[in-house]
C-alpha cells in the first residue's frame, strides 16, 4: 500500500497549522517551509476544508488553521478524506468479475484484514502526536529562529 503525495502533503500541512499553535497559518508559508508549489497546496487545500479538518479565513490577513484541535485528528481521517480507493488488488474493484474465486478467494480476505489493520494503526496516531514527538518542529518549519532545548 503507497499513500499519494496528496495524502503525505494534506498530513504535514495539518502538522504546520498544529505547530502554528491557533496562529492563522498561510499557504505560501507551508510551502516554503516543505518546497513545493502554492499551487500544489491548495488543491489539497479544498478537501481538508471541505470535510472540516482545515478552516478557511479569508481576507488580507487570512489564512488557514485548524478545524478542530490536532488531538482530535487521526492519520485515518487524513486518509480518508485523501485517498481515492484502498484497492489493495484488483479483486477489491467493484467490477472485478474475470476472477472465478472472487467471492470466495482466500486472498481478497486477507488483504482486508491487512488493510483494517493497517486503519487501526492509523487511527491511533492524531497531528498531535506527529507535531509533539518532534521538540525542535517549529525550528525545522521555520516557525522559529532557534531550536526548542528539550527538557531535562
Amino acid at each position: 500500500m503507497r499513500l499519494t503525495r496528496q495524502t503525505n502533503y494534506a498530513v504535514r500541512m495539518l502538522m504546520y497549522c498544529a505547530a502554528n499553535d491557533g496562529q492563522l497559518s498561510r499557504i505560501g508559508d507551508i510551502a516554503k517551509a516543505y518546497s513545493v508549489s502554492e499551487l500544489f497546496l491548495f488543491k489539497i487545500l479544498q478537501p481538508l476544508t471541505k470535510s472540516g479538518l482545515i478552516e478557511s479565513v479569508r481576507g488580507r490577513n487570512g489564512g488557514i488553521r485548524l478545524g478542530r484541535s490536532a488531538d482530535k485528528i487521526t492519520l485515518l481521517d487524513v486518509v480518508t478524506v485523501t485517498e481515492d480507493s484502498f484497492a489493495m488488488a484488483e479483486c477489491f474493484e467493484n467490477d472485478a468479475t474475470e476472477c472465478p474465486l472472487v467471492d470466495s478467494c482466500s486472498l481478497n480476505t486477507a488483504l482486508r484484514k491487512a488493510l483494517g489493520a493497517f486503519f487501526e494503526v492509523l487511527e491511533t496516531y492524531s497531528i498531535d502526536d506527529l507535531v509533539k514527538s518532534r521538540p525542535s518542529i517549529n525550528f525545522l518549519l521555520g516557525l522559529e529562529d532557534q531550536p526548542a532545548v528539550p527538557a531535562a
